[in-house]
């Protein structure tokens, strides 16, 4: 027997300068979603989140509070590790920059990089975001309210001038519009690599790498130089190899999952991810990455989130709000991957309760009640199928195969619609067959009916259990489906069995009621 094959999937790892919001837990939870897809899909996944502890972010919002940098971090993780807990993710590992695994890791990359020829020492001048922790041209910048430059982000920049060491990123402008020629999917959606492309194309400076202890004394020490600190996105990204056991790359992880299947972050951040990471692992001789995805924003009420703004809602009382699954369910299903959504509290009751009240929750609820009542209690026995039972089991057949090339695409939203299209059908179905008046007239088809009902509910709960997992997990209990009969491969090779019992039948989905949520 053949072992599983490998998948490796990781977030962006979030800055903890303030608890975590919803723009941190969407990220979770679309990764955390194809993480489980892929798992029930017969893969060995491993799954790697965190945050970043260093930067000059860290410290001006700890001096801001009168604390230093690393109680800042030790202050904000935990809420990051409990958003994840919340959320039901999944993830195999969480790190931390400020491990022992992450210094080791980020100095022999450096090591490496320099043994390469690819680092240097110099002087660098020129426009910095600490808030983006990026450095940009004065062709990106553009001119705010009383003339205070902005980067492309639309953060502020203040002009910087120190010694550095420098990584030469210019010296990888070919290899990297090769890399991208050759392998279009690298990066995706397809805008996103469009504009890197372009951006690479203007052609590439060499980036400073590094910042002067006297400037920055938080971060990890450079090696061979303890005057000066690495400057974040060598130390961040580094993250994702650490966490397989870099720099002993014959260890079993790293052996196993890399290079990473994809990189799932925001779209603030792909040129980083899509630039400066491969041409690191270039320059280290590391294999790269299959795949950088960068996700659109999330907007409140069509407003982009803000702390200065205000519309900045925390994860928890969201979760408090509507509910874990339900919250999981409507992020995933209402935005189209790769692009910006909106929502707000109408959208979000509208959804749940159409989708998961009313088609799905409702449909369940009906067809077990009418066994429970007329059934005996037990999975009915299904008689001779009409054309309409036939095509409906076709249609839930179809969605394995369908689902699973939305999903290598990455379309979440697109699966999600594929699963309650049918769902919809069901109902029609159901409405159609009328069960009800067949209990008197026709009992053998009214069970009939019934079993095809179940088994397409069936059918819908297991490969929602990537979006849903505990709310799917009650569902197939109703359904009397065996813990070890849940795997996608169990779909057509395990259908249900006339004469098992059935528990009493409860309601999975609760309505929400239409009054604001807090906050």
């Amino acid at each position: 027997m053949t072992a599983p094959k490998a998948f490796y999937i990781t977030t962006a790892i979030s800055y903890p300068n303030g608890p975590p919001h919803i723009g941190h837990a969407y990220e979770l939870i679309t990764t955390d979603v194809i993480a489980r897809y892929k798992r029930l899909d017969g893969y060995d996944v491993r799954f790697l989140t965190g945050v970043d502890d260093h930067g000059q972010k860290m410290v001006q919002t700890a001096r801001s509070k009168g604390i230093t940098a690393r109680e800042l971090a030790d202050e904000m993780a935990p809420k990051f590790k409990a958003m994840a807990e919340r959320l039901n993710a999944s993830n195999d590992d969480f790190i931390r920059t400020i491990e022992d695994r992450q210094t080791l890791a980020c100095q022999y990359i450096w090591t490496k990089m320099a043994e390469n020829g690819d680092v240097y020492r110099g002087s660098y001048s020129g426009w910095y975001s600490v808030r983006d922790e990026a450095f940009y041209g004065e062709d990106e910048l553009t001119t705010g309210e009383g003339g205070q430059k902005l980067a492309p982000t639309g953060t502020p920049v203040e002009w910087m001038e120190e010694e550095t060491y420098f990584f030469r990123l210019s010296a990888y402008q070919d290899r990297l519009l090769e890399l991208y020629e050759k392998n279009p999917d690298f990066i995706q959606p397809a805008s996103r690599r469009n504009e890197v492309v372009a951006f690479v194309k203007r052609g590439l400076k060499d980036l400073s790498i590094s910042r002067a202890r006297s400037k920055l004394d938080w971060g990890i020490e450079v090696p061979g130089d303890p005057d000066h600190v690495m400057y974040v996105w060598v130390d961040a990204l580094t993250n994702y190899i650490t966490g397989l056991g870099y720099p002993d790359t014959d260890n079993k992880l790293f052996k196993r999952y890399w290079p990473a299947d994809v990189h799932i972050i925001g779209k603030d951040i792909v040129r980083f991810h899509a630039v400066i990471w491969p041409a690191m692992l270039m320059a280290a001789g590391v294999a790269l990455p299959k795949r950088v995805f960068g996700h659109g924003f999330l907007y409140n009420r069509g407003e982009k989130m803000s702390k200065s703004v205000g519309n900045v809602i925390d994860p928890f009382t969201l979760t408090d709000a509507y509910g874990v699954d339900q919250i999981r369910y409507f992020f995933c299903r209402e935005v189209p991957y790769g692009q910006d959504g909106s929502y707000s509290h109408e959208t979000v009751v509208n959804r749940v309760n159409a989708d998961l009240a009313n088609d799905l929750g409702n449909l369940a609820q009906r067809s077990l009640s009418m066994i429970a009542k007329n059934c005996d209690g037990k999975v009915p026995a299904r008689g001779a199928l009409s054309d309409e039972d036939m095509a409906l089991l076709s249609a839930a057949a179809g969605l394995l195969p369908a689902t699973r090339e939305q999903m290598e695409r990455l379309e979440i939203h697109a699966y999600l619609a594929s699963v309650f299209e049918v769902v919809s059908a069901a109902n029609r179905y159901f409405a159609s067959q009328e069960p009800w008046a067949l209990r008197k007239s026709d009992p053998a088809r009214m069970a009939t009916v019934l079993y095809v009902t179940i088994e397409v509910v069936r059918h819908a709960a297991l490969l929602l259990q990537p979006v849903m997992p505990a709310s799917t997990a009650r569902l197939l209990d109703l359904l009397s489906v065996p813990e070890n009969h849940r795997q996608f491969e169990h779909i057509e090779a395990h259908p249900l069995k006339a004469g098992v019992p059935l528990p009493a039948p409860q309601g999975v989905f609760p309505r929400l009621v239409d009054e604001p949520s807090e906050g």
